[in-house]
């Protein structure tokens, strides 16, 4: 199929990921199968997060705004199609996810990294392969075909642990990415950048006192006496700073031209009432995940049951807000979905400015134009991995519209006519379709209950990430392209 036949929201996924790829992408370490792999990834991402506002829209669909089920949906088993076609979409997208996260990306990973080594050694991958049906080899073709719906349904069962499984590592970049994205994404914005002009004279200023530094210690041995340990050290030390400081200067000298700073700083008051805004989103959805979590710990029936409630029973602000929103159609699933890509941007934020870590290590850094093409396989492997969370995220912050949309329901008076009232957990079953996001949340009880203290965990994360990202300065217009480890080769390919 060619570009052009995809649908045009399908090509606005596919040319943003090429964009953000490429941007970051170092030019010289460039390979071909890495990049459509990571852009391949990227896009599978954006897809899959997109997947719950249809969920809620779908549900919402089927009913007028009175409560009453539209004509083409009022027969039980065209919902159950409808139901069932979106619970496959989920299996099928988090079935690609799996197969990226544990063939498709170590393989391209181990590939290139074999490639890099000039090892000719084929790499192999171990896969560890569920038996999802146990089929005997004495049994008859009737009896396999017999056995198959049963087959099957512990194949999907086997295939909603795995899931729910990731998801918990899923989890775990949500509190150290997003979190942290939530917090220094708006504040960057707000803060800006500092002067070319004032880092221009900084970075004279220093180079000249290193050199002084360096000639003062080289006048020692003048007269053929050699230095002392101490004093080569020093000097090897005020050498590396010596070339730091020099390609700080280039670089700066590089952004003094580059337009796009010019452009940026004409845009500067648009950036900060955008940063005001992000924080004051980043805000709400703290503050009511919070009243979530607390409702929750006061009238769930406890860890048992993975803390879930039927309803609200204390004032969430964002799920109210989604319903207050629902009669201007079609401005709550415009909301919901902006929410949605909020937690995909800002963990992209996230991991653009921690750079990849393994504990305390950290493995690689983001940078434009000189990223590897490891670390861009790793951060398209970390955002299908926050993208399996972020249902479960969205879930908490808007648990009422999360589970049943805009649905409204008929309820029958004793003597009065019948009422118009919104759908939760009292209403009858049959009046009100429940998204399949929400179940495929709560198939696991444990699962659920690691995910309501991951959300304790992440509300403490991002108050940490704000007082730090308060107390830290201005960033520098070239933070992060120039550091002491980086090589002169990674520092030519930028210049260049």
């Amino acid at each position: 199929m060619q570009i052009s036949q995809c649908p045009l929201y399908l090509q606005v996924i596919l040319a943003f990921c090429w964009v953000y790829i490429r941007k970051y992408q170092s030019r010289q370490e460039s390979e071909v199968i890495s990049t459509i792999t990571a852009i391949c990834a990227l896009a599978i991402a954006l897809i899959t997060s997109a997947l719950l506002p249809v969920d809620i829209f779908l549900v919402s669909f089927m009913k007028y705004p009175n409560g009453t089920y539209k004509e083409w949906a009022a027969n039980n088993e065209t919902r159950q199609h409808i139901e069932n076609t979106v619970l496959y979409g989920y299996y099928t997208l988090y079935s690609i996810i799996l197969l990226c996260v544990f063939l498709w990306i170590p393989f391209v990973y181990f590939y290139y990294e074999e490639k890099d080594e000039d090892n000719s050694n084929k790499c192999l991958v171990n896969l560890t392969l569920l038996p999802v049906f146990p089929v005997h080899p004495s049994m008859h073709l009737a009896h396999v075909i017999n056995k198959f719906p049963l087959c099957l349904a512990d194949g999907l069962a086997a295939l909603s642990f795995s899931i729910s499984s990731l998801t918990l590592i899923g989890m775990l970049a949500v509190i150290t990415y997003t979190a942290y994205g939530m917090s220094v994404l708006p504040l960057n914005l707000i803060k800006g950048t500092r002067s070319i002009l004032y880092e221009r004279l900084e970075n004279t200023e220093d180079t000249e006192e290193v050199e002084h530094q360096i000639d003062k210690l080289k006048a020692k041995c003048a007269d053929g006496r050699p230095l002392s340990m101490r004093d080569r050290r020093n000097l090897q030390d005020l050498e590396a700073k010596l070339q730091v400081l020099r390609r700080q200067g280039r670089h700066l000298e590089i952004a003094e031209r580059n337009c796009c700073n010019k452009v940026g700083s004409a845009l500067r008051p648009m950036k900060i009432l955008l940063g005001v805004f992000f924080i004051l989103v980043a805000l709400l959805f703290f503050v009511t995940l919070f009243i979530s979590n607390l409702d929750k710990a006061l009238h769930s029936a406890g860890i048992s049951t993975g803390f879930i409630i039927f309803g609200t029973n204390l004032t969430n602000p964002l799920n109210e807000l989604l319903l207050a929103l629902q009669p201007v159609f079609p401005l709550d699933y415009v909301l919901i979905t902006i929410i949605t890509m909020y937690f995909v941007f800002t963990s992209m934020a996230g991991i653009r400015n921690m750079g990849i870590w393994f504990f305390w290590i950290r493995l690689y850094k983001i940078k434009p134009q000189r990223t590897r093409p490891q670390a861009l396989l790793f951060l398209c492997m970390i955002l299908l991995l926050i993208v399996l969370h972020t249902s479960y995220m969205i879930y908490s912050l808007a648990p009422q519209y999360v589970m049943y949309g805009s649905q409204k329901y008929l309820l029958q008076g004793n003597h009065t006519a019948a009422i118009t009232k919104i759908c939760d957990a009292d209403a009858p079953e049959d009046q009100c379709t429940v998204t399949r996001s929400y179940l495929f949340l709560h198939k696991f009880w444990f699962f659920s209950t690691i995910y309501y203290f991951g959300n304790w965990a992440f509300l403490v994360v991002f108050l940490i990430g704000l007082v730090v990202s308060c107390c830290k300065g201005k960033k520098s217009v070239i933070e992060g392209e120039v550091d002491a480890d980086d090589s002169d080769f990674s520092d030519d390919e930028y210049v260049h």
